[in-house]
């Protein structure tokens, strides 16, 4: 369906025995947008990222991706989108190039496509000098690169960035949303995850996640306009500490 949301979930929920991890979400995600998931560590976006993957099946509630059934079509799921982990998912013994051409046979492409992806990947990523290099001798800036193109060497339509700017220096972070900004330019979509709050300010839209549910939803310049004020820091301890005083004053 041309109007179909690239992701869309309803009251999706993943526990963990007695833990609820994820608590009910519900959202749509527009094709071709950069789509925020905001919150601290802990606060169920991984949980929630890995079962838009295809990755963890839910508990209850429902959910689709790129026009799948993450309970029926996970398999379709994990072959239309791109993913890239908090830990990257590299092989730190194989260098730069046998990264990009492992994954591209992990993907199903052609021993041609994989040699031409792989040369168009170095150079639009800044990797060529690096690429015989050992990928556990790399900076991590350069692994975030490196972990990015593979994500992306199938030309996946969704791609899901989980944390990708975490630990690296932020000359690094504003260097890599330039890339971000680069990949939903061509039409792709991007769901990424951050604990940043000031990388909130480069989404189109965000979700703030607080204990594994979503406790505000929109785009950074409305929801300073709604509640008054001045950047998404103050937005977030806002809502964080009225959530908790609406959870204590229901105890």
């Amino acid at each position: 369906m041309q109007n179909e949301p690239a992701v869309h979930a309803n009251g999706l929920t993943k526990r963990f025995g007695k833990f609820t991890a994820v608590d009910g979400i519900s959202l749509d995600v527009r094709p071709g947008e950069i789509f925020g998931f905001l919150g601290a560590n802990g606060a169920g976006k991984t949980t929630a990222i890995r079962m838009f993957c295809g990755l963890l099946p839910p508990t209850s509630g429902e959910a689709r991706v790129a026009g799948y059934d993450i309970h029926t079509q996970a398999r379709m799921i994990k072959q239309t989108i791109g993913y890239m982990s908090q830990k990257f998912s590299l092989y730190e013994d194989l260098t730069v190039a046998e990264n990009i051409e492992f994954y591209g046979g992990v993907y199903g492409l052609s021993r041609d496509d994989i040699a031409f992806k792989t040369e168009n990947m170095l150079n639009e990523l800044d990797l060529r000098e690096k690429r015989d290099t050992l990928t556990r001798s790399l900076p991590l800036g350069w692994k975030q690169r490196l972990a990015l193109s593979v994500s992306l060497i199938h030309d996946p339509s969704i791609i899901f960035l989980d944390e990708p700017t975490g630990g690296v220096d932020p000359i690094s972070r504003r260097n890599f949303w330039r890339i971000i900004y680069d990949i939903a330019g061509s039409g792709k979509t991007v769901f990424v995850t951050t604990h940043y709050m000031d990388e909130a300010e480069y989404c189109g839209r965000l979700s703030i996640m607080y204990q594994g549910r979503i406790i505000e939803l929109g785009a950074p310049g409305a929801l300073k306009e709604k509640y008054g004020m001045a950047s998404m820091q103050d937005i977030f301890v806002h809502l964080v500490d009225r959530d908790g005083a609406e959870k204590g004053g229901a105890a």
